[in-house]
C-alpha cells in the first residue's frame, strides 16, 4: 500500500513539474513576443564593449523597456544567443518585442555613423573631428600622442600623416580608437602597396620618407593634375641636394605662431620644418596625404623642372631654370 502511495506521489510530482514547465514555456514565449515599453516612436539602446547577456537585460530593464530581465536572459540562453551579442547602438522602435530587440543585437544591425577625414588635414584637425563626433565613444580624450600611438599599434614616433584620409563607417557608440586603428592600417596598406611599385630612381629611402614628401605635395596644391609634376620637382631637388623651399613646411613649423600671412622673416626663421633653411625632407609628414599624392611621389613623371609658382587660379607654372622661374614669378606673383 505504501509503495503504491509513493508511486502516486511521484506521478503527481512529475505531472506538476510538466505542467509548470509547459506553463513557463508559454509564459516565456508570450513575454518575448509582447511589445517593448517604448515611449514615443523609437529609442536608442547601447550595447557597450564587454557587456554580457545579463548586463544587456539589466540595462533594458533600467531603461524601462522590459519588466523581467531574468526571463529575457533565460530565453536568450535557451535559444543559444547569449554569446552572439554585438556591441553598438541600436534603434528600438515602437511595436518591437524583446525577441525582436535581441535578434537585432545578435545580427549587429546597429545604427551606422560616418566620419570623413579630409586629405591634407593635420593630426590636430583629425583629432578635433573625432573628438567632436557625437556618434563615437571618446576613449582617447585626455591621452597624449605617445599613448594614442601605442593604443593603435603604431611604430612611428609622431602621429602626423599616419591616418589615411577617407570616409569611415562605424556602429554608433564605437570607440574612437576603432576609427584611428582602421585609418592607420589603411595608410600602412596604401603606402606599402605604392612603395612596392615605386620608380627605383626616386630619391627616397623608405616608405616613411615617401609619406613625408607626399604630405608636402598634398599641401602645395589643390589642383590634382599638378601633383605629379610638383612631386617631380621635389624629387629633382632632392636628387641634386637642392633645398625644397616649400612654404607649407615653414607654416607647419611655425605652428600657432602663424597668423595666416607668410612673411620673409618667417622664411628665415629656422625650425626643423623650414625647408628654406634646412636641406632634405622635414622630420615628419606635415599632414595626411591622399592616395594621389602618395602615388605621385613614388612614380613621378620624368622632367628637368626645378621650380614652380602658383598662377593664382589653383594651377602652377613650372620652370627648369632660375631665370625662367623669376620671369614666371614676376608674371604671376608681382603683377
Amino acid at each position: 500500500m505504501a509503495v503504491s502511495f509513493g508511486r502516486a506521489v511521484r506521478r503527481i510530482f512529475v505531472a506538476v513539474l510538466l505542467v509548470a514547465s509547459i506553463a513557463t514555456g508559454f509564459f516565456i514565449d508570450w513575454y518575448v513576443r509582447a511589445p517593448l515599453n517604448i515611449p514615443g516612436d523609437a529609442v536608442r539602446f547601447a550595447v557597450e564593449e564587454g557587456n554580457g547577456l545579463n548586463a544587456v537585460a539589466r540595462r533594458m530593464h533600467e531603461q524601462g523597456l522590459v519588466r523581467y530581465p531574468r526571463v529575457l536572459a533565460l530565453f536568450a540562453r535557451l535559444e543559444g544567443l547569449a554569446s552572439r551579442l554585438h556591441t553598438g547602438e541600436y534603434e528600438l522602435r515602437r511595436g518591437m518585442s524583446p525577441r525582436d530587440a535581441l535578434m537585432r543585437i545578435v545580427r549587429g544591425d546597429s545604427i551606422r555613423e560616418e566620419i570623413r577625414l579630409i586629405e591634407g588635414w593635420t593630426f590636430a584637425q583629425i583629432r578635433a573631428a573625432i573628438d567632436g563626433h557625437p556618434g563615437l565613444r571618446h576613449d582617447s580624450t585626455g591621452l597624449g600622442e605617445t599613448e594614442i600611438l601605442e593604443r593603435v599599434g603604431a611604430i612611428e614616433k609622431s602621429p602626423e600623416g599616419l591616418f589615411f584620409p577617407d570616409s569611415y563607417h562605424f556602429a554608433a557608440g564605437s570607440s574612437d580608437f576603432s576609427i584611428l586603428r582602421v585609418a592607420y592600417a589603411r595608410m600602412r596598406s596604401v603606402l606599402d602597396a605604392e612603395w612596392a611599385t615605386r620608380d627605383p630612381t626616386v630619391p627616397l629611402a623608405s616608405p616613411y620618407e615617401a609619406l613625408i614628401l607626399a604630405s608636402v605635395v598634398e599641401k602645395e596644391t589643390g589642383h590634382a593634375a599638378d601633383r605629379p609634376h610638383i612631386a617631380a620637382v621635389f624629387s629633382n631637388r632632392l636628387r641634386i641636394g637642392m633645398r625644397l623651399q616649400s612654404d607649407p613646411t615653414v607654416i607647419y613649423g611655425l605652428g600657432p605662431d602663424f597668423d595666416g600671412n607668410l612673411r620673409r622673416i618667417d622664411l628665415e626663421r629656422d625650425t626643423p620644418y623650414n625647408t628654406y633653411t634646412r636641406a632634405g625632407l622635414p622630420p615628419t609628414p606635415i599632414c595626411s596625404p591622399g592616395a594621389a599624392s602618395i602615388e605621385a611621389v613614388v612614380r613621378p613623371p620624368h622632367t628637368k623642372d626645378l621650380y614652380f609658382v602658383a598662377r593664382g587660379d589653383g594651377t602652377s607654372e613650372f620652370s627648369d631654370s632660375l631665370d625662367e622661374h623669376n620671369r614666371a614669378v614676376n608674371r604671376y606673383q608681382k603683377r
